[in-house]
This record gives structure tokens, C-alpha cells and sequence, in this order.
């Protein structure tokens, strides 16, 4: 049984956070470190608030090894709101380019449509989205803006191994089903974006990562002031009141990172997480993965049996056994695990045993 007696999650997000972290949260509920109060309950422009949210800022820093010319934003709103800022705040010439390799981003590229020309210079559609495309010599637009990419594809379970050739433009990213899951070079970004609740805190926030000539304030006078990077970098993230508490937990998954050796452990303990699961799936008669082998997560990895019933039935046993969350999306249907940092090794060996059982039982 697991401490608290806690079901394995398996969800793609909001997802599960490390036990210590909750461990830690739980202690400072009703008095953050003798405040007095909870941090839910104080004032985000209080010196106590400021040095957590300055805190998260210097870890985060640490963790990505983030350059002096790139600002860090915490900004309410998720991941959804970005593929509206990211084209009203970057686009001078009104043109981007953008790779769609399955359902976030082809939203992002469709929610882009809405504010000027934007070119689909490569796609995986064609096999539902099962692979990555080359992307080694697009036919990138000599006058675009910026060159977008959802680095890791949640519901797919797609991840790039190589960035593209963005010949020169800025490369945008979509980070936030794989954010802080391993080593990022953010020199090679010109805007990293995650929204926090699938890999590092609760729902409700995004952590967005701008190189300083990418922040504007020459912009279309028709923008809303909240949509706005360089209204949110001028206020330190505090234009208005931010969410305090993904912010606060945010900070304290950083400190757990930074306690387990940084992106490269962590990145080390992943790879070791999803090989049993994948080693089962190239072996199983009954399962299989929906991912070309080069491009598999090592944070979402969807599978599928014979049928959608049988599918079905094993999602029900999974919950019966204390395996949550095993759905795939509902747009593609099948089993996905999200085998998320903070998904312990014991959880995805428990579920490999679960399913071979379960194939030596109905196979």
C-alpha cells in the first residue's frame, strides 16, 4: 500500500506532485515558516510573498541554467493563454511559421490564424500524429516572426530529440507536459513556455521564459493590457495579483529538484522509469504503443489493445487496482500513462506487472 494510501496518478494533468513536496506544503499550512498564516491567505505584495516568489525565480534559474538576457514571467491563465499572447507579442511582420505535430499545437496554430499569416511548414497529421516530421531543412518564410513547436505532445506522446532548423528565426516552445523533465539549452529558445500543472505545481499557471529583445512595448494599442510580456516583466510577474499558490508550490518542487541532483538527474531517473514500461509494449501480444520508437515521451506514453472495448475494460480494471487515470485523451481514445517527475519508479513497475497479468489473464 502506498504511504497516505495514495493511488498511483497517472494523469496527464493537473498531475501528481512529489510526496515530500505535499509533505512540506502540509507542515506550513496554517503558519508559513512564522508568518502566521497560510501563503493562500497573504498579500502578494508582502516582503514574505516576494521572497517566495524571488526564491522560485533564483531556483528556477539554477535548474535551467537561464542567461541574464532572459526575463522569467509567472503568468495566470495556463498554457491556453499563450497561443494568443505569443503571436500578438512577437509578430512584427504579421507572419509565422508553425510545425504541428498533434492536438496542442494545431490549437496553437489555429488560435495564431486569428492575428495574421501563419504558415504550416510541416505536420505529422498524416499519421496521426505518431511521429515528429524532419524538420532538418523546412521551408522556412524569410519574414517570419518566430518558428513554433510543442515540444512534447501530451495527448500524442510525441517529443522532439532534435529542434528544428529554424534558419536563423526565433524558435518558440511549448514546453508544459515536459518541462523541467531534463537539460534544456534556453540560448537556443528565443520564448520557453510551460503551463505548471502537468509536470511541476497545480493548475492555473504559466512559466514563460523571454529573451529581453523579444519584449515589445511597440504593440498594437488594441491589446489588452494583461496580454501584454512586457507589462508583466516591467511589474516583476506582480501587474496583479498572480497565483500565489501554484507560484509557492512551483517553488517548492524547484527545491526538491535542485535537492535530487538537477535536470540531469532527474532526466537519468526518467529514462530508467519508462524503459519497463516501453520494454513491455514491444514485447506485449495484446498492447502496443501508438509512437514511432524514435520519437516516444518519456513523460506520456499512449497505448491501445485490439479494440476499443477491451481498452476500456483494462481502464477499468487499472482503477479497480488503485491505477488512476489510464484514459487516453478523449480525442484519440486507447491507455495513456503520464509518468511525470514526481511518478516514482515502483508506480510504472506496479502497472507493468498489473498489465502483464492482466494479458496472461484475457490474451
Amino acid at each position: 500500500m502506498l504511504k497516505y494510501d495514495r493511488v498511483y496518478n497517472f494523469s496527464a494533468g493537473p498531475s501528481t506532485l512529489p510526496v515530500p513536496v505535499l509533505e512540506e506544503i502540509r507542515d506550513e499550512m496554517l503558519n508559513y515558516q512564522g508568518s502566521g498564516m497560510c501563503v493562500m491567505e497573504m498579500s502578494h505584495r508582502s516582503k514574505v510573498f516576494q521572497g517566495i516568489v524571488d526564491q522560485a525565480e533564483a531556483d528556477l534559474r539554477e535548474l535551467m541554467k537561464i542567461p541574464e538576457n532572459y526575463k522569467v514571467l509567472f503568468i495566470q491563465g495556463g498554457a491556453t493563454l499563450q497561443f494568443a499572447m505569443i503571436p500578438l507579442n512577437l509578430m512584427k511582420n504579421g507572419v509565422a511559421d508553425y510545425i504541428v505535430t498533434g492536438n496542442w499545437s494545431n490549437k496553437a496554430y489555429n488560435e495564431a490564424k486569428r492575428f495574421g499569416q501563419i504558415n504550416l511548414v510541416a505536420s505529422s497529421k498524416d499519421k496521426n500524429y505518431s511521429y515528429i516530421p524532419d524538420v532538418s531543412d523546412l521551408p522556412i518564410s524569410e519574414d517570419a516572426d518566430y518558428v513554433y513547436i510543442c515540444e512534447n505532445e501530451t495527448i500524442h506522446g510525441t517529443t522532439y530529440q532534435q529542434l528544428p532548423n529554424t534558419k536563423g528565426k526565433t524558435l518558440v516552445s511549448d514546453q508544459s507536459s515536459m518541462f523541467l523533465s531534463r537539460p534544456c539549452n534556453v540560448s537556443d529558445y528565443g520564448l520557453i513556455y510551460g503551463g505548471v500543472q502537468k509536470n511541476v505545481g497545480p493548475a492555473g499557471l504559466a512559466i514563460v521564459i523571454i529573451r529581453d529583445d523579444l519584449i515589445r512595448t511597440d504593440l498594437d494599442e488594441k491589446i489588452p493590457t494583461y496580454l501584454r510580456y512586457h507589462i508583466h516583466a516591467d511589474a516583476g510577474s506582480m501587474y496583479n495579483t498572480p497565483n500565489c499558490w501554484a507560484i509557492y508550490v512551483c517553488g517548492k518542487v524547484f527545491k526538491y529538484l535542485k535537492d535530487l541532483g538537477g535536470l540531469e538527474a532527474m532526466n537519468q531517473m526518467n529514462l530508467e522509469k519508462a524503459q519497463p514500461l516501453y520494454d513491455f509494449l514491444d514485447n506485449s501480444k495484446m498492447f502496443r504503443g501508438t509512437v514511432e520508437k524514435k520519437d516516444r515521451s518519456l513523460m506520456n506514453v499512449p497505448f491501445v489493445t485490439e479494440s476499443p472495448e477491451m481498452d476500456a475494460q483494462v481502464v477499468a480494471a487499472t482503477k479497480a487496482a488503485g491505477f488512476d487515470n489510464l484514459k487516453g485523451h478523449k480525442s484519440v481514445g486507447g491507455l495513456r500513462a503520464s509518468i511525470y517527475n514526481a511518478m516514482p519508479k515502483e508506480g510504472v513497475e506496479a502497472l507493468v506487472e498489473f498489465l502483464k497479468d492482466f494479458e496472461a489473464k484475457h490474451g
